[in-house]
């Protein structure tokens, strides 16, 4: 029954919070269980909420909620909390996610009720630090699934750039960039590049295809 236990799934963006609560919604919807969105874009009622097993929500929103104890009696009854792209512990918004974890460890305490912790991240070398941040066993609850799982071999290369202006380093690595997408695109294949930010997203994809147009 939803008046007995709540999911709550933390996503990073609105986008991805819309696309996980599809997502879901139509995998739990034949086990009968309630997936709604709950952002700052997708406000629900209090009945809603109470009608919902799974709660998708952003770290700002959860975190907002957690803060206030007007709404201990939704907090009380999470079972399993999952954050997504944990990872961002490490950036600007980590403050956010470790709030939300600390409470949650603090409830935990407090009600002595068990509360799973699920942290998900396809980049994060320092995964046992923050399974040691989570009070995970390291020994039997935490997962590492390196290239050998991959269903697609990949192979690994590391290009150095050397020099001492910052910028020039940037740029000499776009190059080599184009350079190797180039060549992967013309035998046949696609490419995809990651880049460390949203911000970055847009400037290297614009330097790209300026140097696509160039050629």
């Amino acid at each position: 029954k939803s008046e007995e236990f709540k999911i709550v799934y933390v996503a990073p963006m609105k986008a991805l919070a819309a696309e996980v609560t599809e997502k879901f919604s139509k995998r739990l919807s034949k086990l009968g269980l309630v997936v709604k969105e709950l952002t700052g874009d997708m406000q629900l009622s209090r009945r809603e909420i109470t009608d919902t097993h799974m709660l998708v929500v952003t770290p700002e929103k959860w975190d907002v909620i957690t803060r206030k104890s007007s709404d201990a009696a939704l907090t009380d009854l999470v079972k399993l909390l999952i954050i997504d792209e944990i990872h961002l512990l490490n950036e600007d918004r980590g403050a956010v996610l470790e709030a939300i974890v600390a409470r949650t460890l603090r409830q935990v305490e407090r009600s002595q009720t068990m509360i799973r912790i699920v942290g998900l991240s396809a980049t994060l070398p320092t995964y046992k630090d923050v399974a040691v941040f989570l009070r995970v066993n390291i020994d039997r609850d935490l997962f590492y699934f390196d290239n050998s799982y991959r269903p697609v071999p990949l192979e690994t290369a590391f290009i150095g750039v050397l020099g001492n202006n910052p910028n020039k380093q940037k740029y000499t690595m776009l190059e080599v960039t184009y350079k190797k997408a180039l060549e992967r695109i013309k035998a046949g294949h696609q490419v995809m590049v990651f880049v460390h930010s949203r911000k970055d997203t847009l400037k290297t994809a614009r330097t790209l295809v300026e140097m696509a147009q160039q050629e």
